[in-house]
C-alpha cells in the first residue's frame, strides 16, 4: 500500500532563504530542459516531404530525452558552479518532470489522454522539489535530515505508522509557509481487507443544492465554503488593485489573499476527508457517477462545480478505500436522474424540479431516485469488480 503524509515545517530564516534559492535555480533548469524540447520538436516535427518548396532545412540532431538531458547536468554544475550544491537526485527529479510533462504533451498517459502544451514556470509557480530516494532513519523525532540541505523542524501531528517505508521526500512552499510531503509505502498491507462485504454497498448522487444523498436517503449538506468567504475576498482583493504595482504594500496585499483562498481550500479538503472516511466505515462498496466535471466546470454552474470540489472528494474516497482495502465503482451517469427506480420507465424532469412522481406510485426526492439507480446500475459491475479483485 502506498500513501502520503504532509507536515507542516519550520525552517531557520536562513534555511528559508535557502528553500527559496533552491526553487529558483530548480525553475530556471526546469525551463531550459523544457526550451531544448522545444526547440528539437518545432524544428523536426516536420517531414521533409511536407516542407515548402523554398524552406530553411535545419541541421537534424538526436531527440532530448530523459537519458541524454540527465547526461548534460556534470556539465551543468562545471559551467554553472552553484548548481553543486544541490543534491544531485534533485536535479535528476527535474529532468523526469519534463519528461513526463513532455510525454503527455505528445504521446498522452496511461489512458491515451493527451494534455495541453506545456508552459513555462514562473518563479512564483514553481514550488516544489523532490528527493526521489531519502535513507531510512532520515527522520528521528521532530527532525528531518535532507541530503546536502542540512536538518530541518518538522511539526510531527501525526506519527508515521508501525511497518510503513519512507520513499520519497518533498518540500512545497505555499502561502502560509513550507510543507513536508513524505511518500510511505508497506507491500504487507492487503489489497482487500479479510470481512470485505460485497452486500454492504450504497450509491451517492452528488449534487449542488445537496453534497450528496445515498441510496439509504442520507443527505450530506452542502458547506459553500467559497461563496461564504467570497464577500472578505473581495475586500482584500480590493486592496491589490489600489496599491502600486511592484511595490512591498502590494505583495504583502497579494500573499493576504493567496492565505485566504488557501485557507478555503484547507477547509473543502477536511470537509472532504471527513465525509469519505464516513462513508468507508459505514459501506465496503460505494457507487457513484463517472461524472464529466471539466465539461460542467465550463456551463453556467462552474463556480458552484468548483466549490463542491467533486474530484478532489472522488479521488479522496477511490484512495482512502484502496488504503483500506474496500472498493470504490464508477457508472455511467445516463438516465439516472431521469429513470424511475421503482419501474425504470423515464420520467423526465427539469433541473429546477426537485422531486420524483411516477405513475408507478413511486414518490421520492430527485436525488434519493437518482441514488437509487445508481445502485442498482452497478449491481453486475460490482460482481464482477470483486471476484477480479479477490
Amino acid at each position: 500500500m502506498r500513501t502520503a503524509y504532509q507536515y507542516k515545517l519550520r525552517p531557520t530564516k536562513a534555511q528559508g532563504i535557502e528553500i527559496d534559492r533552491w526553487l529558483s535555480m530548480l525553475c530556471a533548469q526546469y525551463n531550459f530542459l523544457l526550451a531544448d524540447r522545444f526547440d528539437w520538436y518545432e524544428r523536426n516535427r516536420s517531414p521533409i516531404d511536407a516542407c515548402p518548396l523554398v524552406c530553411h532545412i535545419p541541421e537534424l540532431r538526436d531527440n532530448p530525452d530523459y537519458y541524454s538531458q540527465k547526461k548534460t547536468l556534470p556539465q551543468l554544475k562545471k559551467t554553472h558552479p552553484w548548481y553543486g550544491e544541490i543534491y544531485s537526485q534533485v536535479l535528476q527529479d527535474i529532468v523526469k518532470r519534463v519528461k513526463v510533462t513532455f510525454d503527455r504533451f505528445l504521446k498522452g498517459d496511461s489512458n491515451g489522454k493527451r494534455s495541453g502544451k506545456p508552459r513555462f514556470k514562473a518563479r512564483d509557480r514553481y514550488r516544489t522539489f523532490t528527493y526521489p530516494q531519502i535513507k531510512d532513519g532520515c527522520l528521528q523525532g521532530n527532525l528531518i535530515t535532507l541530503p546536502m540541505f542540512g536538518i530541518v523542524k518538522v511539526i510531527l501531528h501525526r506519527p508515521i505508522p508501525d511497518g510503513f517505508k519512507i520513499k520519497t521526500a518533498s518540500v512545497t512552499k505555499k502561502a502560509d509557509g513550507y510543507y513536508l510531503t513524505l511518500s510511505l509505502e508497506d507491500t504487507t498491507v492487503p489489497s482487500i481487507k479479510p470481512d470485505f462485504n460485497p452486500e454492504s454497498t450504497t450509491g451517492i448522487d452528488l449534487g449542488l443544492k445537496e453534497f450528496l444523498t445515498t441510496s439509504e436517503g442520507d443527505v450530506v449538506p452542502i458547506p459553500q465554503h467559497s461563496r461564504k468567504a467570497a464577500k472578505h475576498l473581495k475586500v482584500i482583493q480590493k486592496r491589490i488593485s489600489r496599491r502600486k504595482k511592484g511595490s512591498n504594500r502590494r505583495k504583502k496585499a497579494i500573499k493576504h489573499v493567496a492565505k485566504q483562498h488557501k485557507k478555503v481550500a484547507d477547509k473543502r479538503k477536511d470537509f472532504h476527508f471527513k465525509t469519505a472516511n464516513t462513508l468507508l466505515k459505514k459501506y465496503d462498496v460505494i457507487v457513484h457517477e463517472d461524472l464529466n466535471v471539466k465539461g460542467l466546470s465550463r456551463s453556467m454552474l462552474a463556480k458552484s462545480v468548483h466549490d463542491a470540489g467533486w474530484s478532489s472528494f472522488l479521488n479522496i474516497l477511490t484512495t482512502k478505500a484502496e488504503n483500506a482495502g474496500l472498493l470504490v465503482i464508477a457508472v455511467n451517469p445516463s438516465g439516472t436522474s431521469q429513470d424511475c427506480s421503482n419501474c425504470g420507465v423515464k420520467v423526465a424532469k427539469k433541473l429546477h424540479e426537485r422531486w420524483h412522481n411516477c405513475a408507478c406510485g413511486c414518490s421520492l426526492n430527485r436525488d434519493h431516485n437518482a441514488a437509487l439507480n445508481i445502485k442498482n446500475s452497478a449491481k453486475f459491475v460490482g460482481t464482477v469488480s470483486v471476484h477480479k479483485t479477490l
